[in-house]
């Protein structure tokens, strides 16, 4: 139970970022660890599932709901009768909410004014990339605002201008520029987890642009990125597994050895 806590799950669903990454990681843990765990953590994979159902309405993004709509398919293969009737009925009223939410906020796009677009475009300047994306959902006004291409240029220079080099023109579509870079650095499934050992909190931990959530654990570690782990060595660690010999020497060194160890905490702590 206490390796499953340690994992936090249940708390990223309030976070805009997190929660398309901790639905696909409960939908990890439902396919490959529920069945083999004990009654008590099985009840919290249960509870954590019904908050990302209930909270998505609040997360309101089309990575979010798609998240979700992956996170229904494994509660439809796995959770037994019962609870998985009750699950379903908590993602339709989520659907319902989001519905309800879309429509009030087109009726508002409509009737409250903008800012001028040079406004807008200053203030966004300011955002980092998740904010900025984020914000392109807002309305319509602020959609044109965040397709401004010296907010893309920021962002590009700031996130890969160090690692990608790309020949200077004029006409240069830094927001189509900026997604391609990002596809690219985040194709690894490590990546695409959204987790990552932190040495100094000596656990796993949601990350941000690669480092520990945690003020303290960047301030002390230099604001050095976080050694990346997979989804597969997450539900590893729940299931308290071992790396087998035949994952890649990465994987083995972006989970430290000491790490492993924790995952042997007997259930009832």
């Amino acid at each position: 139970m206490k390796r499953y806590q340690n994992l936090k799950v249940g708390e990223a669903f309030s976070k805009n970022r997190i929660y398309p990454f901790a639905c696909n990681e409960l939908s990890s843990i439902l396919n490959l660890a529920y069945s083999l765990s004990p009654k008590n953590v099985k009840a919290l994979i249960f509870q954590d599932t019904l908050s990302a159902f209930r909270l998505l309405p609040d997360i309101n993004t089309s990575a979010a709901v798609s998240a979700a709509n992956l996170l229904l398919k494994s509660v439809e293969a796995v959770l037994p009768k019962q609870k998985k009737n009750l699950a379903i009925v908590e993602f339709k009223q989520a659907k319902v909410s989001l519905k309800r939410r879309s429509k009030n906020r087109e009726e508002e796009d409509i009737d409250i004014p903008s800012l001028p677009q040079d406004i807008l475009i200053h203030i966004f300047s300011f955002l980092e990339i998740s904010s900025l994306v984020s914000s392109a959902q807002v309305s319509r006004s602020w959609n044109q605002a965040t397709h401004e291409n010296s907010l893309w240029q920021s962002q590009f220079d700031l996130h890969f201008n160090h690692k990608v080099l790309i020949r200077m023109q004029s006409d240069i579509d830094w927001r189509e520029a900026f997604k391609k870079a990002y596809i690219a650095a985040n194709s690894s499934e490590a990546l695409r987890s959204g987790r990552g050992y932190c040495s100094y909190c000596d656990s796993i931990v949601w990350h941000e642009n690669l480092r520990c959530l945690n003020k303290q654990c960047r301030l002390k570690s230099g604001n050095k990125p976080l050694d990346l782990i997979t989804t597969h060595q997450v539900v590893n660690y729940l299931l308290g597994i071992e790396s087998s010999d035949d994952e890649s020497e990465s994987d083995d060194e972006a989970f430290p050895g000491r790490l492993w160890k924790l995952s042997y905490v007997p259930d009832y702590l």
